[in-house]
Order: C-alpha cells, then sequence, then structure tokens
C-alpha cells in the first residue's frame, strides 16, 4: 500500500504572497479545511509543507503555507502533487476503498476462474466502475454494485466479481 496518499495537485500561483490554486483530486474538497500537514512531491523529494490559510474559489482551492512568501518561492511547483500521510487521511466507511489502492488488484470470478487485473477506478455520478483488464488483454467496465462487486479483499490482493448478463459483450 501506498504511504501517501493525493488530495490535490498545484495548478499555478495565485497572487504574488506565495498562495497555490490547487486542483483537489479528493472526494471531499472541504477536508482542505482540516490540514495542517502536508507533503509537496518535487518529483526530487517530499517537502513538508504547513498550511496556514485556505480558501476556496470555483471549485479550486488556494492555499497559502508558512513555508512561502512570494510567487517566486512557489512558481517552480506548477503540476506537483499535494499528498498527505495515510494517518492524516480522511476516514473511510466500511467497504470504502481508495482508489490507488485497488489498482493492481487481481480480479477473480465467483466461479473461480482469474479474469484480469483492475487497471483504474472510475467516478461517476451514480456509482464508481472498475476498469480490469482481462486476461485477453481487453479492457472491461464492471460497476461498483453490490451485484457485480462481491468483494474487495486488500489482505489477499484479490476482488471477487460476479459477470452480470451481457457485461462482457461489445
Amino acid at each position: 500500500m501506498e504511504q501517501f496518499l493525493r488530495v490535490g495537485v498545484i495548478t499555478s500561483p495565485h497572487g504574488i504572497r506565495g498562495e497555490v490554486k490547487i486542483f483537489p483530486t479528493t472526494d471531499d474538497i472541504n477536508r482542505f479545511k482540516k490540514l495542517k500537514e502536508v507533503y509537496l512531491d518535487t518529483g526530487k523529494e517530499q517537502l513538508s509543507l504547513h498550511v496556514e490559510q485556505v480558501k476556496f474559489f470555483k471549485g479550486m482551492v488556494i492555499l497559502k503555507f508558512k513555508e512561502f512568501n512570494s510567487i517566486n518561492e512557489v512558481e517552480p511547483f506548477r503540476k506537483k502533487d499535494l499528498l498527505v500521510s495515510r494517518e492524516h487521511a480522511v476516514k473511510l466507511a466500511p467497504n470504502e476503498n481508495f482508489i490507488v489502492d485497488l489498482i493492481g488488484l487481481s480480479v477473480v470470478t465467483d466461479e473461480g476462474e482469474e479474469f484480469g487485473t483492475v487497471k483504474d477506478v472510475l467516478q461517476t455520478g451514480a456509482n464508481d466502475v472498475y476498469v480490469i483488464t482481462g486476461k485477453d488483454g481487453k479492457e472491461y467496465l464492471f460497476p461498483s454494485i453490490k451485484e457485480c462487486i462481491l468483494d474487495v479483499n486488500l489482505d489477499e490482493g484479490q476482488v471477487l466479481v460476479h459477470i452480470l448478463d451481457g457485461l462482457l459483450d461489445l
């Protein structure tokens, strides 16, 4: 499992005092109100940053870090990820998982056959959709509903699925 989880991506500086505009990659944008510390993935290292101020603007988050006080200090961090440690991540409800933990899990049918591997999880309005690469190399879309995704076992690295009628038809 990943030790750090991405909560946003810096899109650009905001103003001249070292604030940055963040595209949130978390389900709950309000979680930024409670953040005290984040990690900036520079590509070479992970810098610990302390949140000084949080604002919201048109679906984006504006953050001010204690460590930066000018536009010149934050300019190099465009398109860089902001991470939180797993212990500071939002608490999940029962039967909820972080997408990063699902990617790469093996997929087995309720008939005991190996089907493939979870490649991605798409978040739609109604329910999530698992993108599964089958053993035949094709991609299949499985809705994250209890009739289709029967069990997710992170300890065993496996997703148990039921193939609904018509699900594999192209």
